[in-house]
């Protein structure tokens, strides 16, 4: 999920930066601190806006920079245990899958893909089942998060991904599943049919 989190933080404007405007220096350096990056009880920082400059700063004899009180918007994405997401497939491997959840992708390992067993198939570079499921490369899927371990950069984070309960997996066997009449429905419609033969 996307949050706005307000955060408040002391600011080292260094020598190098005082030639710029105030409040363009400050969002500089925050956004180099803060976007792309992993904070743990925020997440994923996508970007950071409404920077507000307060004070006059602070100066520390020895110290070439200037200190000043910002306040400031940050756009997060974290992902918790349980929480549904639309993704795409980005890859397929032989132990399962890497979909896209909001700006982050995470793995579906072959073994959560669906309550069917599926099999790596080299020529095609797809996930199949014996029943004729497939996942492949841009797929459209519904998964669940199982499993949540952020680390300080995107590459070391592992968030695990299911597609084994129900109203989750691919979106083209879901529109396929819907399209299909339910057996007992079709039966009685032929044997209405039949009726209607036999009384002509």
């Amino acid at each position: 999920m996307y949050y706005r989190t307000s955060v408040e933080e002391k600011v080292r404007l260094p020598p190098n930066l005082l030639v710029m405007k105030l409040n363009d220096a400050v969002t500089k350096l925050l956004r180099e601190k803060y976007e792309r990056r992993i904070i743990r009880d925020m997440g994923l920082v996508i970007a950071v806006e409404n920077v507000d400059v307060s004070g006059s700063g602070v100066v520390i004899p020895g110290d070439g920079g200037i200190y000043y009180d910002a306040k400031f918007d940050a756009i997060t994405f974290m992902p918790y245990v349980n929480e549904v997401f639309n993704g795409e497939v980005r890859e397929v491997v032989e132990f399962g899958a890497f979909a896209s959840i909001g700006p982050v992708d995470a793995l579906i390992h072959i073994s959560q893909l669906g309550n069917d067993k599926y099999f790596y198939d080299k020529k095609t570079k797809a996930l199949g089942t014996r029943k004729g499921s497939s996942i492949k490369k841009g797929d459209k899927v519904t998964v669940k998060v199982s499993t949540v371990s952020l680390r300080s950069t995107t590459s070391d984070t592992k968030i695990g991904l299911t597609m084994r309960a129900e109203g989750l997996g691919p979106e083209k066997e879901k529109r396929t599943a819907k399209k299909a009449p339910p057996k007992g429905k079709a039966k009685e419609k032929e044997s209405k049919e039949e009726k209607k033969g036999e009384a002509k």
